[in-house]
C-alpha cells in the first residue's frame, strides 16, 4: 500500500516549498494540487468561458480529454488534450479565477479522480487544500500548514503575486464543495517564524513518531 502525506493549508502558508523538500527526503513524488486546478482554470479562460459561471464550466467539462503527465520540472502535471497548459505565463488572471473554478463539483471530481489514481501506485507528498478531509481522508499522515495574514501577505509579495489573500481565503473556507478545513486528526504547524528546513524537520519528526506508534 502506498504511502501518502496529505500537506493542507491557505494560500501563502509554504505548502509548496516544504512538500517540494519533504518528498526528496522521503523518496516520494511531490505532487501540487493547487497546479492541476489552476492549468484547468487556464484552459477554461483560454476556452473563453466565464470562470464565474459554473454552468458553462460544468459543460465544458464533458467529454474533456485529461490525465496526468510529467511536467517540465518532473512533477506530474495536468496534460488536457494531450496538451500541457501554459499556465504559467497568465499567473496572474489565472490565479484570480482559480477559487472560482475550483467551486464546481465537476472540476473537482475530475482532479480529485487523477489524484487518486496517480497515488494508488506510488508514494506521495500531496499538498493541496482538501487533501487530508477530502482526497485522501483516510492516510494517517495529515498536516495542515498555517501562517499569519501578514507574513502570508508578504510571501505572496514576494512572488510578485498581488492577489487578495483575505478573498482567496474567503472563497476557499466558504465554498460548497470541500472546502478548505483542518482535517480532525491534522497536525497543525504554524510556519510563520518557522524556516523551510524547521518546517520540514517538524513534519519529519512527527512522521517518525507517528510510524513508531503504529508499531
Amino acid at each position: 500500500m502506498s504511502m501518502i502525506v496529505a500537506i493542507d493549508g491557505p494560500a501563502a502558508s509554504g505548502k509548496s516549498s516544504v512538500a517540494s523538500k519533504l518528498s526528496g527526503k522521503l523518496s516520494c513524488v511531490c505532487v501540487n494540487s493547487g497546479a492541476l486546478y489552476r492549468a484547468l482554470t487556464w484552459h477554461i479562460l483560454q476556452s473563453g468561458i466565464d470562470p464565474a459561471n459554473p454552468a458553462a464550466i460544468e459543460s465544458a467539462m464533458n467529454g474533456l480529454q485529461a490525465d496526468l503527465a510529467v511536467g517540465p520540472k518532473g512533477q506530474p502535471a495536468l496534460r488536457i488534450d494531450n496538451q500541457l497548459p501554459d499556465f504559467v505565463s497568465h499567473e496572474s488572471e489565472v490565479n484570480a479565477a482559480v477559487s472560482k473554478v475550483a467551486t464546481v463539483p465537476a472540476v473537482r471530481s475530475l482532479i480529485t479522480s487523477l489524484l487518486r489514481g496517480f497515488a494508488s501506485e506510488r508514494d506521495v507528498v500531496m499538498e493541496g487544500r482538501d487533501i487530508g478531509t477530502a482526497v485522501f481522508p483516510d492516510t494517517p499522515h495529515k498536516f495542515y500548514l498555517d501562517a499569519s495574514p501578514e507574513i502570508r501577505r508578504q510571501r505572496r509579495a514576494a512572488q510578485g503575486l498581488e492577489d487578495s489573500i483575505e478573498n482567496r481565503d474567503h472563497l476557499d473556507s466558504t465554498r460548497a464543495i470541500a472546502p478548505l478545513s483542518i482535517a480532525s486528526d491534522a497536525r497543525v504547524i504554524d510556519t510563520s517564524a518557522l524556516t523551510l528546513d524547521g518546517v520540514v524537520d517538524e513534519i519529519l519528526r512527527l512522521l517518525t513518531t507517528s510510524s513508531a506508534d503504529r508499531k
